[in-house]
């Protein structure tokens, strides 16, 4: 099984011991970025930009399974295959990961 990993800046939220009970008994992995060191999310902040740029804004989810499934094919199908990255050379993940291996 993969873990699943949550990883957030060094707010006062995520640090709190609720928090990381929280995550703890959903086996969930807390990473954060190191301190004194923002860009360590500046991956994470471009995808949730693009992310809510795509598909959140503007949509209404009237069930959990529905934006679960519209996530699923965000992920899968266009931000991996179709959506072009600048930061790849603007090429696909998927394009990319083939050129890499």
């Amino acid at each position: 099984v993969d873990t699943v990993l949550f990883h957030t800046d060094r707010g006062a939220e995520y640090r709190a011991h609720v928090m990381q009970e929280f995550l703890k008994k959903r086996n969930v992995k807390a990473s954060m970025n190191r301190p004194g060191c923002c860009t360590d999310n500046a991956e994470v902040e471009s995808f949730f930009h693009s992310l809510k740029a795509d598909l959140i804004r503007g949509n209404t989810f009237t069930t959990a399974d529905k934006l679960r499934a519209l996530l699923t094919g965000y992920l899968n199908n266009f931000y991996n295959r179709q959506r072009l990255h600048s930061s790849l050379g603007y090429q696909t993940p998927a394009e990319y990961e083939l050129a890499v291996n």
